[in-house]
């Protein structure tokens, strides 16, 4: 059996044509563990991903090593929420009303112990581009290297395939991008919007030279799995980022808020985060998430 194997599939696959995003918190004095039991005998990892929380793993009496709730960035120049959770689900399709009846469905099996504080539709938009029309994850690892960024190794034992995510759900102003011009908009993001090449005359506070994956001592690449949100004439992006630990993830974002060398990333300029948790992603056994780890 390969490290592939044992993730979540949803993880690994292409982002797919909509989605849901429920956000839980265990009540106070509630029993998490049958609710988990029988979420676990319906989540696939692969229409149904799951994370945990760190609160939650600690209420089941159990650790998992490298996981911890997400606080920020020391230093960092700009703000970035902290929101954490106890649950994360991330429901995939290409039905938004079977992923209406499916939430609802996960909402009344979780409803003697979790709340569903949040919920967030997301989708595929023109092909894998974010709302600004620009590509998203172009720099994303491909096979082999994509479960090496993503995945728990097998020396782990029982936590081999697992991943660990960081979530943030970005708010763009989208009048703000608007009134760029075209110029000012490629310099934002660092790659030319028609062609996506990298351009090398960018800024130093582009995105894409604040973020090259390798470019970092160690290589900081992660798996993203990001998509758009829209509400009303609102939208953004929730951002979703997988990872063997959080420190790719954590060398990404101080570098992005200026805490490396003082220069903060030009999507700040028109995009901000207003949420942000990590959450652990267990691995799969017989088709269905595998809670073995945190005693279940």
């Amino acid at each position: 059996m390969t490290l592939s194997d044992l993730a979540q599939p949803g993880i690994l696959a292409n982002i797919p044509a909509q989605a849901r995003y429920l956000t839980c918190q265990l009540r106070v004095g509630a029993e998490p563990q049958p609710v988990l039991r029988s979420l676990a005998r319906q989540a696939d990892g692969e229409h149904t991903v799951v994370g945990l929380g760190a609160s939650l793993v600690r209420e089941l009496g159990a650790s998992i090593p490298g996981l911890k709730s997400f606080r920020g960035i020391d230093g960092a120049r700009i703000k970035l929420p902290a929101t954490p959770a106890d649950l994360w689900i991330w429901l995939r399709g290409t039905d938004r009303g079977e992923l209406l009846i499916r939430s609802r469905h996960l909402e009344t099996l979780l409803a003697p112990a979790f709340d569903v504080k949040h919920i967030i539709d997301a989708f595929n938009h023109n092909n894998g581009k974010d709302l600004t029309g620009y590509e998203d994850g172009t720099e994303n690892p491909q096979d082999g290297e994509a479960h090496a960024a993503a995945l728990v190794p097998e020396s782990a034992g029982t936590l081999a395939g697992s991943s660990f995510v960081a979530v943030q759900r970005w708010h763009h102003t989208m009048s703000r991008f608007e009134a760029m011009a075209r110029q000012q908009q490629d310099h934002t993001i660092g790659r030319d919007k028609d062609s996506n090449e990298e351009l090398d005359d960018a800024p130093a506070s582009a995105h894409v030279k604040r973020t090259a994956q390798e470019s970092f001592d160690p290589q900081a690449f992660v798996l993203r799995r990001s998509m758009p949100w829209a509400e009303g004439n609102a939208g953004g992006l929730v951002f979703t980022a997988f990872g063997h630990s959080f420190g790719a993830f954590e060398a990404l974002l101080s570098r992005m808020s200026g805490v490396e060398d003082g220069v903060t990333d030009a999507l700040f300029t028109f995009t901000e985060p207003e949420t942000g948790a990590y959450f652990w992603c267990p691995p799969v056994a017989n088709g269905l998430i595998d809670l073995g780890a945190v005693g279940l």
